[in-house]
């Protein structure tokens, strides 16, 4: 059985003005996200990963026009998101849901907890009025806070209870697809779990679709089932978690992968050491946007843009953009840099 479309993204590009002299005008350019394309398929979870800066949450804030898309195209369910008049837009905004990484600063603290949930299915007319409170109750247990808590400010809860606040306004408004933007990093490690564990538990039961931004790789890979990697608005892999994290074939993935700890102090590990810092997104590197930082750069890479393609000994569906992927694979290609040996 064919897996159905529930979110294609083509050629995605946001790019921030920046302004200057006495007139204002722009003078250059914040490429945020720069030229992306991906899909993804009801009931699964895509997680984006990368740097801080690489683009990840503004690709989800431009999907959902929080921020208005420079160029490309997105659509939802089959129909064409950017091209939609705010009026137009907000129809669907029930079926697109975010939860933000800090949820103190995301819900009013003016308002109870019943307040934001009621406001929300007010907004997107969901029930009748009457029969909201009940709605608001069953919400609250479906995430694990009780009935008497409804009644209480959001100063009055914890982290990890304010961001179950945050998961039951998105369920308020019955969505399809809720972009999780770093939903657990501010949280506790044993709250994380707990929190991953129901967003799992929520997807099963209202058959939802997930697109997680994280920069952790450990709940990436627990939670995801295809992960895209992205490198200074650009993708530069993407495949399924089990060939991302078992096979991977970017430098950069490699990279990232390398720097996940291992619970055993015994055990030897190579670190990948990228030397430099990542260039600014207002003028980023010609060619393909990694090879300042790459062990494998040759002068290929500093003029032609890698596009991403299947290459030899991938898995279906695992693409890279690197001009030497076969290359590196089969070791004709060396490292500048040496990988430095670490434990644990």
């Amino acid at each position: 059985m064919a897996k159905k479309e529930m979110l294609k993204v083509e050629g995605l590009k946001q790019y921030f003005p920046i302004k200057g002299g006495l007139m204002g005008r722009t003078i250059n350019h914040v490429k945020a996200v720069d030229d992306i394309s991906f899909t993804i398929y009801e009931g699964e979870t895509v997680s984006i990963v990368g740097e801080s800066g690489c683009g990840k949450s503004t690709t989800g804030r431009s999907i959902l026009r929080l921020e208005e898309p420079t160029d490309g195209s997105v659509v939802f369910n089959g129909e064409e998101l950017t091209t939609l008049s705010k009026r137009e837009m907000r129809k669907h905004r029930k079926d697109l849901q975010i939860i933000f990484q800090d949820p103190y600063a995301s819900i009013n603290p003016r308002q109870t907890v019943a307040d934001v949930l009621d406001e929300a299915m007010t907004i997107q007319k969901i029930l009748p009025a009457k029969q909201r409170r009940k709605r608001i109750i069953e919400l609250l247990e479906t995430v694990g806070l009780n009935e008497y808590q409804a009644d209480r400010y959001p100063h009055e809860f914890s982290g990890g209870q304010r961001q179950r606040i945050g998961i039951a306004r998105a369920l308020s408004v019955n969505p399809k697809l809720i972009i999780c933007d770093e939903a657990v990093s501010a949280l506790d490690v044993s709250i994380q779990a707990q929190v991953l564990n129901l967003l799992e538990e929520l997807q099963e039961q209202y058959q939802l679709t997930y697109l997680f931004i994280s920069h952790d790789l450990g709940v990436v890979r627990h939670i995801s089932d295809r992960v895209i990697v992205m490198y200074l608005g650009k993708i530069v892999e993407i495949g399924d978690k089990h060939s991302i994290f078992e096979n991977a074939k970017h430098p950069y993935t490699k990279a990232l992968l390398s720097a996940i700890p291992v619970p055993d102090p015994t055990r030897e590990k190579k670190h990948i050491v990228l030397t430099g810092d990542v260039p600014s997104p207002i003028d980023p590197p010609a060619g393909c946007r990694f090879h300042t930082r790459c062990p494998f750069a040759q002068d290929i890479c500093k003029k032609e843009t890698p596009v991403l393609g299947t290459y030899a000994a991938m898995a279906d569906g695992h693409e890279a953009a690197c001009h030497f992927v076969e290359e590196i694979e089969s070791g004709t290609l060396q490292a500048k840099e040496f990988e430095e040996t670490v434990f644990g």
